[in-house]
């Protein structure tokens, strides 16, 4: 396969009142043509950060490191997505080559025009067709995600929808244009189980149909486990763990892999209580020193997880993990 993205370095930093806050750091991954890459972790862990920046739409006071890139590889040729400024050049991953589908579909569309003349208007930016071919296309997609009456919803507003249906909109709107990286930000979270599973389907249609390659941001790893082709664990900015979905969760190396799996319940048990990771995820103004799961790890297995990070290490080809358990070779 070829790469789609490769991220490399990713360090990023806002500005606030406090000074610089770290969000992301040294995160590098890649995802290839047709691939289903899981980005899990809790709130706070720099998933939606991560993600805005491959179309670069963190907020002003983001600040990037020099050593920072993206690279988005196009039929064109790649694109240093870092160094993009003017709205023009911006139009290649803002709804063209990249989509994104956002965790609240209220603030996506605006709220005096209605989703279908939305949902027109930005296929008549990123492509060819002219009003009544984009207009056909829109009402098909709606109708593809589950929405009944597509065609009706189409002229209604984003407030006389339900929920679920402003997200199933939202999910449409974002299929439509058919980019070549779509980024999902938690997009079944307000759908009931039945329309998940048409979601679910859906996207791995479009990935089949398309060769399309998708960044499914989530926090539901069984959602994971049914999408995805390779699983990438954030905590607290940093990229712990990734490998093979089914590698991950059937072979967890990180603790913190380890809890979120653990904190799931148990179907073969219903009796058995749940097993919540213990305590909370600092904030990044509190970033501790050394490993930076080190306040709540159960593992902890000297002096070196308090004051070094630890490095990645090969588990095998395609599965790594950063760990001092690993790196001392006590595992």
């Amino acid at each position: 396969m070829s790469a789609l993205i490769t991220v490399e370095n990713l360090t990023l930093k806002f500005k606030t009142d406090e000074g610089l806050i770290t969000a992301v750091d040294d995160v590098s991954f890649s995802l290839d043509k047709g691939e289903v890459m899981g980005l899990v972790g809790e709130s706070g862990s720099g998933k939606s950060v991560t993600a805005k920046a491959l179309m670069h739409l963190n907020a002003s006071n983001a600040v990037y490191t020099p050593e920072s890139k993206i690279t988005l590889h196009t039929e064109d040729g790649p694109v240093d997505v870092l160094s993009l400024k003017t709205p023009r050049q911006l139009n290649v991953v803002r709804g063209g080559a990249v989509s994104m589908i956002f965790q609240e579909p209220m603030a996506s569309f605006a709220p005096a025009i209605s989703i279908g003349k939305q949902m027109v208007e930005q296929l008549l930016l990123h492509s060819d067709m002219n009003k009544a071919r984009a207009k056909e296309v829109s009402i098909e997609m709606l109708d593809r995600v589950g929405i009944s009456d597509a065609s009706s919803r189409f002229a209604q507003y984003a407030f006389e929808l339900s929920g679920g249906m402003r997200q199933r909109a939202m999910i449409a709107m974002a299929l439509s244009t058919r980019p070549n990286l779509l980024i999902a930000d938690e997009p079944t979270t307000a759908l009931d189980v039945t329309i998940q599973a048409q979601v679910i389907d859906l996207m791995k249609d479009l990935v089949d149909e398309f060769h399309m390659g998708i960044i499914f941001i989530t926090h539901d790893l069984g959602v994971v486990a049914q999408t995805a082709d390779k699983v990438n664990v954030m905590y607290l900015g940093r990229m712990i763990e990734e490998g093979p979905v089914r590698e991950v969760i059937r072979n967890p190396k990180h603790p913190y892999t380890q809890g979120l799996l653990n904190a799931l319940p148990k179907l073969d048990d219903l009796d058995s209580p749940l097993e919540p990771v213990p305590g909370d995820i600092p904030s990044p103004l509190e970033r501790p020193p050394g490993c930076v799961f080190n306040t709540r790890c159960s593992q902890v297995v000297g002096s070196q997880c308090m004051s070094k990070m630890p490095r990645d290490v090969n588990v095998d080809d395609t599965h790594k993990v950063a760990c001092h358990i690993y790196s001392e070779g006590a595992a």
